[in-house]
């Protein structure tokens, strides 16, 4: 069943934010799927459309967050441009090809301000996604994350805000016995004998969520949320994440975490 509002992502053009289009393009839940461009590009996604707008830096953007110049949805004005819910994904450019290029990149420093430029424009609804696994981004990134300001965009009055923290599995306490710790040291060097569990999210497990939250987001009460990693590793356990977001979003407590360890 198809919803009235409309989406639209932001860092759509790595391995994480092109797998949460995919997702949202295929819940088919949402009036409209857009994606945020620095130049025009032809989309392989069927029903995907595309926002061109010029690259926002610092002051020159808060000076231009009234302004429509050099912003268009397709060939129509901006006024016709429309999205209840945004999603923020920061993640590494795959380069591989030409088009990724073409998508924008949200950058750490300018969150307070993209997010501002999106609540002048109408979203409501605002997810911003870490990466899902941020040892693999660049040093200044991994950096930059660290020090979001997200209190800044809180203040802004977006009626549902949620930050999705990376993804991590639980730790688990130290074993007692030493062959226990051999055990698990021996096995930590060969992630094809860990138990699926154990393995690295993967980045369509992560959109599966940031799609299930989109969608429920505007039926929540409102607030601003932080989703963590327990969250992110728990959805990725199940083969659809609905029901844990939606008892996630009324508040309800994360079930008991709870990874197998291995035996040898």
């Amino acid at each position: 069943m198809t919803d009235a509002s409309s989406v639209i992502v932001v860092g759509g053009g790595g391995a994480l934010g092109s797998a949460v289009l995919e997702q949202l393009l295929a819940s088919r839940r949402f009036g409209a799927v857009r994606v945020l461009v620095t130049r025009e590009v032809h989309v392989a996604m069927g029903g995907l459309d595309t926002v061109i707008a010029e690259p926002m830096h610092g002051a020159d953007a808060d000076a231009d967050a009234d302004a429509d110049d050099g912003i268009a949805a397709g060939n129509a004005p901006l006024a016709t441009f429309v999205a209840h819910v945004a999603v923020v994904v920061f993640d590494r450019p795959r380069h591989a090809n030409g088009r990724e290029l073409a998508f924008t990149r949200p950058q750490p420093e300018a969150l307070p301000t993209l997010a501002r430029w999106l609540h002048r424009r109408g979203v409501k609804q605002l997810v911003v996604v870490m990466p899902h696994s941020p040892t693999g981004l660049p040093h200044a990134l991994q950096a930059g994350l660290a020090s979001l300001d997200e209190h800044a965009v809180s203040a802004l009055g977006f009626e549902h805000l949620v930050f999705v923290r990376s993804a991590q599995a639980p730790s688990g306490a130290r074993p007692a016995l030493w062959m226990q710790r051999v055990a698990d040291a021996m096995l930590a060097q060969f992630s094809i004998m860990v138990a699926a569990p154990q393995q690295p999210v993967r980045a369509r497990k992560v959109a599966q969520l940031v799609a299930a939250l989109a969608q429920q987001l505007p039926h929540s009460p409102p607030g601003t949320r932080v989703a963590p990693p327990e969250l992110v590793w728990q959805a990725a356990q199940t083969p659809e994440p609905a029901a844990l977001v939606a008892a996630w979003l009324r508040g309800e407590a994360l079930p008991a975490l709870g990874a197998p360890r291995q035996r040898l």
